[in-house]
This record gives structure tokens, C-alpha cells and sequence, in this order.
């Protein structure tokens, strides 16, 4: 599923996500994604660091150099006002997407 547009989309949101409340640097954004349950949601490095220059790019982030708990460089990820109103549209899409499947498959139970 790694090249689908649901992959994609997925991956977007939980970076938008991820950067909401706090600015990261990249190892720590993918270290949120996984935090519950790393095979789950085991995110590649080359992905991500991808889909950070493309949210970056379509102005859902700013980076700029700063220094992690560990004392390295890194560019630290900021979500943008604009970040902000798509991360909230498509938290609401995604519950749609959820109901939706899970009605599909009965999943209502599970």
C-alpha cells in the first residue's frame, strides 16, 4: 500500500498531526507515529522525510534549524495556520472515511 493515495493521505495526516501541539524534527515525528505500536505504524525514513518537504511545500509546515534532546542539528517542523485548517478538514474526512468502511464491513461491534 506504500505508493496508494490512502497511504499517502494517511501518512500526511498523522504528520500534521504529530506537529499540532509541538514542533519536531523529523526522528521525532516518526517516533509519535509509532509510539503506540512501532510495527503498526512503522513509517520509513525515506517517506517520511518526503512527506515533510511536500506538506512543507504546499505550506501545511515551516522548518527551520534548531537542536534536538540529544544535542544534534535538525530542522524542526511548525505547523502553519494553513496547516491547521487542513489537519482539522481532514480529521473530519477521515471520521467519515472510518464510519463509512466500517459500516461497509460491519465492523460496528468490533
Amino acid at each position: 500500500m506504500s505508493g496508494s493515495d490512502l497511504f499517502t493521505g494517511t501518512l500526511d495526516l498523522l504528520i500534521l498531526g504529530a506537529v499540532a501541539d509541538t514542533p519536531r524534527h523529523g526522528y521525532a515525528v516518526r517516533r509519535w507515529i509509532s509510539h503506540r505500536d512501532p510495527e503498526l505504524l512503522n513509517v520509513e525514513e525515506g517517506a517520511l522525510y518526503l512527506a515533510l518537504y511536500r506538506l512543507a511545500g504546499k505550506g501545511f509546515l515551516t522548518a527551520e534549524w534548531g537542536v534536538t534532546d540529544t544535542g544534534r542539528r535538525a530542522k524542526v517542523y511548525h505547523l502553519t495556520a494553513r496547516g491547521r485548517k487542513h489537519l482539522e478538514a481532514e480529521k473530519v474526512r477521515w471520521r467519515e472515511h472510518v464510519r463509512a468502511v466500517r459500516a461497509r464491513l460491519d465492523l460496528s461491534g468490533a
